[in-house]
Parts: structure tokens; sequence; C-alpha cells
């Protein structure tokens, strides 16, 4: 994509409504745009980055067994009522129709994947089974300060799952804990983020975070690095050495949950009525779990977690483009390359804009893909096109003609 096209441009100054790092930086490199708090447009260098997080929770999910579908947001007040949710739920948006009907937009989607299974679920046979979505979430926040970490709209991949027993239910919620480790890895945050114990809320005694180390996150975790396993705040009371090898060294550090997993036992499938008949003939009730992973969020925890002083610098598999070109009097080569590494399939953002050099490489800087290639009268004195490594210092010279073999390696 050339940049000169595109409609957005960078900010040299802070959003003077925003205290989020994400959310500065995000408006400031052209990624998102604010509408309200905790309301943002995805702008297309935002957008790319989002869908590529969701192509890769999508790709995980599908590998563990997981369906994909789509609910609605909007869902009657009567399946609200039928999990007592209704009134006890405080983030719920809630509206009346034309018809004077009342709807909840959707903060959470066991109101609406219950009952769509209890019509296919039959016997043991049609057990275990496993649902997803990705789809736009609305939760009324009573603060919604910090940018794409707590939105009063944003994206959120829900897994659902439906099984004969709590023992094959805690079989697949390991599964389901590897694979958002697969998720994080490849999303650049593995080596920041631990599995978290946490409280279990109205489902069960404990649930699990996974929570990623950030300065400026909102939670603060106590960490065994024996096992690699946090316990949140909010629990340390009740846990004052590591649940998986009683080691009493824990040290503390802030951070923000990138996702969460809860054993939700029979809580949605009684009230309605979700059963099965098992083996020997013996009506039973389904278990289930939900397992979420917000999109929109885990975009923000990267900005806030991988930058410099410079700007954002994203990992190689959700940047918005792998390169960068940056083009200083030399706009016909820097076209040719352009075309040529297109041509073979490569994602560039050129810079053929008229501006000046030191403003190319700040947006560049702030922006973040991979690599920046520049050509100009200087590299080619020195034999090519120089690359820089964002997330590192230093360049090296690459010939002109080497180029897209250098990329397609």
């Amino acid at each position: 994509m050339k940049q000169s096209r595109l409609f957005t441009r960078t900010l040299k100054e802070l959003p003077k409504d925003e205290t989020s790092f994400n959310a500065q930086t995000l408006i400031r490199a052209g990624f998102v745009d604010k509408l309200g708090a905790g309301i943002y447009t995805f702008l297309p260098l935002g957008l790319r980055v989002h869908n590529k997080i969701c192509n890769i929770i999508r790709a995980e999910m599908d590998a563990i067994g997981g369906q994909e579908i789509l609910m609605p947001a909007l869902i009657p007040k009567k399946n609200w009522l039928t999990t007592e949710r209704w009134d006890n739920f405080d983030a719920l948006f809630k509206l009346i129709g034309g018809n004077q009907k009342e709807y909840g937009l959707g903060a959470t989607h066991e109101e609406v994947v219950t009952p769509l299974l209890q019509k296919y679920i039959l016997s043991y046979q049609d057990l275990s089974v496993a649902v997803y979505q990705i789809q736009t979430k609305f939760r009324n926040e009573p603060r919604a300060k910090a940018g794409l970490l707590r939105g009063r709209e944003f994206s959120m991949k829900d897994l659902y799952s439906f099984h004969p027993d709590e023992e094959a239910l805690k079989q697949y919620y390991k599964i389901v804990q590897k694979a958002y480790f697969k998720i994080f890895e490849r999303c650049g945050l593995i080596d920041y983020t631990y599995l978290t114990y946490a409280a279990g809320g109205a489902f069960s005694k404990y649930s699990h975070e996974f929570q990623a180390i950030c300065p400026g996150g909102e939670d603060t975790i106590h960490i065994c690095d024996k096992c690699k396993i946090a316990i949140n705040q909010e629990i340390i009371d009740q846990h004052h050495t590591c649940p998986s090898c009683d080691n009493s060294k824990l040290r503390t550090a802030k951070s923000v949950e990138i996702g969460n997993i809860f054993k939700l036992g029979t809580r949605f499938a009684k009230p309605f009525e979700v059963k099965y008949t098992d083996e020997t003939g013996q009506e039973k009730d389904v278990v289930m779990g939900c397992y979420g992973i917000g999109p929109s969020r885990l975009m923000g925890a990267i900005v806030e977690i991988l930058h410099d002083d410079k700007g954002i610098v994203w990992p190689q598999a959700i940047a918005p483009f792998s390169i960068h070109l940056l083009s200083f009097k030399q706009d016909d080569k820097a076209t040719t390359l352009y075309q040529t590494l297109t041509t073979a399939g490569l994602e560039v953002f050129y810079d053929d804009r008229d501006i000046s050099m030191g403003s190319k490489l700040a947006d560049a800087d702030l922006i973040g893909c991979p690599h920046r290639l520049i050509i100009s009268d200087n590299s080619l004195k020195q034999g090519g096109v120089e690359l820089k490594l964002r997330a590192k210092e230093g360049t090296e010279i690459i010939k002109l003609d080497k180029v897209a073999a250098y990329f397609s390696k």
C-alpha cells in the first residue's frame, strides 16, 4: 500500500482527552480514532492488526475442535430473565424496541449459546462439543479510561464448551490453556504472560486469567518463577504460596488481563434445561466451560508492553505490514522495488509522500513495522538498500536486486 493514498495521517501531539498509553499511541499513529469514552473506530492500519490477531485466535480455536458461529448482539430480555441476570448484570446495556419489547446488548453470550446448543444436544453421542465466535460486545463500563483495555464496545472471542461431566470439562479446560499460550506466543507476549489464579465470581471458587506483565496495567499479580504461575491480588489472602509447588517466594508485578477461562458447571445449563441421555438411558445435566480473549484488548496490551520511546514495536505476525519502505529522492527505484516486493507476495507499506526525511523516519518508528527499508542516494552509494529492524539497533545494506530474496528466505 502506498502511504500517500492512506486517508489517515499521524499526529504530532498527544490526544488531549486520553490518559492511557495504548490509546494515545494508537491514535497518534493512525490506527484508531476515538468516537467516545471506550468507543473507537479501527482505521485501515488498526484493522489490519486486529484482523491478524483474530486470524491467529481463529486458527488456534479451530485446532482444538472449536466450531465458529456468529450469534446476535441483540438478546431478548426473556433470556436474561431465565438466568436471573437482567437485574444483576450491572454492565448490561438495556434498550426498548419499537414493539416495546426489551433487549440487552450482548455483554457475553451464555444466554444465547446455551439455548442454541440445547436444540442439538440429545444424547451422550452429541458430547463433547465446543463453539466460538468473534463478535462485538457491549458493556456499560463506569470507568472507560484505559483505551482498548477497557472499552464500552469491543471485540471478543468467546468459546463455549459442553461436556457430559466434570472430568471431560477438566480435560478440555487444559487443552484450551495450551491453546491460549500458543496464541500469546504468536502475538509476541509469551515471555510476559502467566496463568493466574483468580476469583471465580458467580461461577466457581476459582477461575483462571492470563495476565501479562505491564507497568501500566490495572492488576497486580504475585508470580512463582518456578512454575510460571501467578495469583491475582484479589485472592492473595487465600493463597500465600504457589498453588502448584508451594513456593512462598513470590514476586509482585503490575499486569493486564489478556484472557480468562471459567468452569461454568451447570450454572447456565440448568436454567435452560440442557440435558442429555447417557449410555444407560439416564438423563443428566450438561456441564459447561467458557473461554474469552478480546482481540481489541489484546491489541491494546501489545502496544502497552511492546514499545519504546519512539513508538510501537509490532511483532511480525500481527504488524500492519511486514516492511515499511521509505524513499528519499529515489522514487523511481523505490517504486520498482515496491512492485517487485508486492509481486513476491510481501506486505509492503511504501512511504512515497513528498515530506522530509526526518518526518518519514519518525512516522516509521511510531507506526512500528518490523522492517524498515530506505532507498536514498546514500544507500545506493553503499551498494543498495538500507535495512533496519524495528526491534534492534543498527542497519545493514542489501543489494537492490537481492531484497526480495532476503525476505523470501
